[in-house]
């Protein structure tokens, strides 16, 4: 029997500080308790004008470079030695998306996340820690 707490390991990234510090913690304890790694970031259509959000290019624009950055994360992990990543690029409201989708389907032991967001083009996570804490049904891990 494994003596690791966390089996699967949810982190929450947005580009900010704190959040990088949440994926670097997920990295090393992953790597260090042989755990999967699931990297999710969610894309919300609230930073979009009505008009953009009605353009379907603009949409699958926004979502592609998403996805192309959470490539870039999953092989830093795997490049760091984490055995088993997964990326995950999700719509809608952070908080709601990662409490009510994403950790039901896909059943993570604990969610790491960051304290603050980067605000701007940037997804916005840190915003949603709170909520996020106060409504997991797993243990969650904030990081400032």
């Amino acid at each position: 029997m494994s003596d690791n707490v966390f089996k699967r390991i949810l982190v929450g990234v947005d580009d900010s500080e704190d959040s990088l510090l949440a994926l670097k913690y997920a990295i090393h304890t992953s790597k260090e308790d042989h755990s999967e790694l699931i990297i999710a970031s969610v894309l919300e259509s609230d930073d979009m004008n009505v008009f953009q959000a009605l353009d379907k290019d603009y949409v699958h624009g926004e979502r592609k470079e998403l996805e192309d950055h959470i490539l870039k994360y999953k092989k830093l992990a795997l490049d760091a030695g984490v055995e088993h990543v997964t990326a995950v690029v999700d719509e809608g409201e952070p908080g709601e998306t990662i409490i009510k989708k994403l950790i039901p389907a896909l059943q993570p032991d604990l969610l790491v996340i960051g304290s603050e967001s980067r605000s701007g083009i940037k997804r916005h996570f840190g915003s949603q820690a709170a909520y996020m804490a106060k409504y997991a049904d797993i243990s969650v891990m904030i990081f400032r």
